[in-house]
């Protein structure tokens, strides 16, 4: 068990490094106005520091590290 969790935190800890966050597109409602209506889309940005990535993938390979072989 721990053995698959250190995997699976390496593996998401590099990813974290390499992209340092995504970006997604929402519609917003400008005007509603009865029937008419005007949208606009606005993208937004989520970011995470780096110290938050080479935490996860320290922890990762600490758990693979100290898994007891078996």
């Amino acid at each position: 068990m721990n053995k698959s969790l250190g995997i699976i935190l390496t593996i998401i800890g590099i990813v974290m490094l390499v992209w340092g966050g995504f970006s997604y597109t929402k519609q917003e409602k400008v005007i509603d106005a009865g029937p008419i209506q005007v949208s606009a889309d606005k993208k937004e940005t989520v970011n995470w520091p780096p110290y938050v990535g080479g935490a996860v993938l320290i922890a990762g390979i600490v758990l693979l590290v100290t898994a007891k072989k078996t």
